[in-house]
């Protein structure tokens, strides 16, 4: 896919990011496109940390997907750095076009250009397509993952 651009998320790319993230029956439970202002001061909070990349494909100038990478330092593995994968969204005329599978390569790269030595995701235990993409790429469901709600 030549003609695709996988760069750094700008304000104007935020109606299109939070279209993809409410465009599916988990995403319109607990998004809201019809007011931006939490999204572009949360995009301004990732824009100032410098282990956040909030970042988007677009192909002719249309956003078509995006992925969140955090870049985690820590102690355990031997003061190993690691990345994490948040919500990856494909547009839905996008989907099976290989488009995934390219946003999780980069992700995966610049977590070796990071030097993390280990790039962790979770997945809602209700996406079991995901969960089939994620392990074709070679993620493991190793963990099993909580949450609370606060």
């Amino acid at each position: 896919m030549t003609d695709l651009d996988i760069r750094p998320a700008t304000a104007d790319d935020v109606p299109a990011i939070v279209g993809m993230l409410a465009d599916d029956p988990l995403g319109s439970q607990r998004e809201s496109p019809g007011d931006l202002s939490p999204y572009l001061e949360a995009l301004e909070r990732l824009t100032d940390d410098p282990n956040q990349y909030l970042t988007v494909a677009a192909r002719g100038g249309r956003v078509v997907g995006t992925l969140q990478l955090t870049i985690i330092p820590g102690l355990s593995r031997r003061g190993a750095t690691r990345s994490v994968i948040e919500a990856v969204r494909v547009h839905g005329d996008e989907r099976g076009s290989g488009l995934g599978t390219e946003l999780i390569a980069w992700a995966v790269d610049e977590s070796r250009r990071r030097n993390c030595r280990l790039v962790q995701l979770t997945s809602d235990a209700t996406r079991v397509d995901a969960h089939r993409f994620y392990e074709r790429l070679g993620f493991t469901g190793s963990h099993i993952g909580f949450k609370l709600a606060l």
